[in-house]
């Protein structure tokens, strides 16, 4: 499965330790990060994919601290950092989390606060995967609405509550049976996405390619479901996607993933511990910065989640399109 998706599954948040050495608290942040986060337009809002990076002490977190540790007990000290009004949930794809544990990660954060929750992929992946990924017959689930209505929606609403943001269809890469009749596949999907339950707010991503095409936003823009826009090596230019996608005519949703040309077990080898900027990447950086832009005096919210992947450090790419923005606004 680690290859369909960004992060392995971290575990669920779970209570404190009673005494003993306290929880990691954020990092110290200096007052122009402070005034630059200040200076931005409301509307835009960042993120990272996932928090659980030891790597990130001193950018994030005060202290040393575990991987594991981090998972259970570094979301506050996150979401007290002034860029990061919003995180990732990529552990939901591997499998899904009750509402009590939604309910968890919420009352960590402040109310401004928003959860960006990738939907378990028994709803995206057509294949059952066995033993080492490898496809292990049909899935039945595949573009279930009833089963992602239960399975997923339902603990992701009751859960969050209004910190919901978007809940993310991701579509790990399909294959010839999909992609070779790509308006079929779309056809398919628009008839998924009319069948979930109204309210939330839904999103979909794509790694193919040949699905990336008019039909695509025309069924989604019709299904009331915004493009999630992503910055991935399987992927055309961030640019092209918006501009296919009808540029600023909702929310925008994008995930800065992966640096180009870098498969993802490279990228982890490359940039670990993930505490620096190593790989610039000013092409994504610009268009991010404009698009976010062009959504917010539009009127809409711009939600951008940055991996570690894209660059090398995720809060510090967080930091460089923010500074960005600042520069064009």
């Amino acid at each position: 499965l680690s290859l369909f998706g960004e992060d392995g599954p971290e575990p669920a948040p779970q209570a404190g330790p009673r005494g003993g050495r306290r929880r990691v608290g954020p990092a110290e942040v200096s007052p122009e990060l402070h005034a630059l986060a200040g200076d931005l337009p409301a509307g835009i809002r960042f993120g990272t994919s996932s928090w659980s990076f030891p790597g990130w002490e001193g950018l994030v977190f005060d202290r040393e601290a575990s991987k594991s540790q981090l998972a259970r007990h570094g979301l506050a000290a996150y979401a007290r950092h002034p860029l990061l009004r919003a995180v990732g949930i990529d552990r939901t794809f591997y499998g899904p989390l009750t509402a009590l544990e939604f309910a968890a990660y919420a009352d960590e954060v402040p109310d401004d606060f928003r959860f960006l929750v990738k939907a378990w992929s028994e709803c995206t992946s057509p294949y059952l995967r066995g033993e080492g990924g490898r496809p292990a017959g049909r899935n039945p689930s595949f573009l279930d609405p009833e089963f992602a209505a239960r399975e997923v929606v339902t603990p992701f609403v009751e859960g969050l509550g209004a910190k919901a943001g978007p809940l993310v269809f991701q579509f790990p890469p399909l294959g010839r049976k999909y992609t070779q009749d790509a308006v079929l596949f779309i056809e398919m999907l628009g008839g998924f996405l009319c069948r979930l339950p109204e309210g939330p707010s839904y999103a979909v991503e794509v790694r193919d390619k040949p699905l990336m095409r008019r039909e695509l936003f025309t069924t989604l823009e019709i299904a009331g479901v915004r493009p999630c826009l992503n910055v991935h090596a399987r992927m055309p230019p961030v640019a092209r996607q918006h501009e296919l996608s009808g540029s600023a005519h909702g929310p925008l949703i994008a995930r800065w993933m992966l640096h180009s040309g870098l498969q993802y077990e490279q990228a982890v080898s490359r940039y670990e511990p993930f505490d620096r900027i190593v790989d610039e990447d000013p092409r994504s950086l610009d268009t991010l910065a404009s698009i976010a832009l062009e959504h917010a005096a539009a009127g809409f919210e711009a939600l951008v989640i940055v991996n570690n992947k894209a660059e090398g450090s995720a809060p510090l790419t967080v930091e460089r399109l923010a500074r960005r923005i600042a520069e064009l606004h």
